[in-house]
């Protein structure tokens, strides 16, 4: 473990990322203090998980500066240092979610008693023996997200990791995630239900491949003038469009616009 003790966790600067010849991230520069939990917001498409996998050392095409744990993303030191979770289930659907955990385990050299404990913070140990094709969707996640907290990683990488969970797991998530922040992991957590963003510490938004704002939810909305996170968003939006017809700058629709939506 690299036990890195420097301010910033992670560290952007005119990160770009091009893709099919697309311009999927656009010069994006902020940081993500260390042990904090950092909402990463914006709309479906607008560039989150391709931000996430730049993070992870994953994404190709990646120009700018990139620095996570002290560490230009990619280095091979971090591999044990990074717990990843994409919006996909990682894990393998024939095996039951303890031999899942085990392997993984196996992996990384955590033994029986850190199985049983991620279990239990995923909320999980009474579905240990099923076989993780049996489980419902947020069960599934749930298992990837155990996988990743296999180790004490010092970033959780969190892709969507909500979506799909009832209100209750939900909350119960958010409070793992705090509990893991003030032990001093730090999390970076993707989502585009807005009403998420009052549980971050800080906030990164995100529309189209540019970053909107980098900050704390109250100075956000201080900014802006605004009481809630999807208004500020949405003045950020009409800020960052400019004056001009509004056929040049669509506002986005009820689907695919305001974070929170139903995914």
């Amino acid at each position: 473990m690299m036990n890195y003790v420097g301010d910033d966790a992670i560290r952007a600067e005119g990160l770009r990322v091009v893709r099919g010849g697309r311009v999927v991230l656009d010069d994006v520069s902020f940081v993500v203090p260390r042990g904090s939990v950092t909402g990463l917001l914006g709309p479906s498409g607008c560039g989150k998980s391709t931000l996430m996998r730049a993070i992870v050392g994953v994404q190709a095409h990646v120009s700018g500066r990139l620095d996570v744990l002290g560490r230009p993303a990619g280095h091979a030191g971090l591999r044990s240092a990074i717990g990843y979770v994409t919006q996909a289930p990682s894990v393998y659907a024939d095996l039951t979610v303890r031999e899942n955990l085990r392997y993984f385990g196996s992996i990384l050299g955590a033994g029986t008693a850190e199985v049983d404990r991620v279990l239990g913070e995923v909320d999980l140990t009474d579905r240990r023996d099923a076989t993780v094709a049996r489980l419902s969707g947020g069960q599934r996640a749930r298992v990837s997200l155990a996988a990743a907290l296999l180790g004490a990683p010092e970033l959780l990488v969190l892709d969507e990791p909500t979506v799909g969970l009832d209100p209750v797991l939900r909350r119960d998530l958010w409070g793992l995630f705090h509990r893991l922040a003030a032990g001093g992991v730090t999390l970076l957590v993707s989502s585009h239900v807005m009403d998420e963003a009052e549980r971050c510490d800080r906030l990164l938004l995100l529309r189209d491949g540019v970053l909107l704002a980098d900050d704390t939810l109250a100075a956000l909305l201080a900014r802006t003038g605004t009481q809630d996170a999807e208004s500020a968003f949405l003045t950020l939006v009409d800020a960052a469009a400019g004056p001009g017809p509004t056929s040049a700058a669509p506002s986005p629709s009820a689907s695919d616009s305001v974070p929170g939506s139903a995914s």
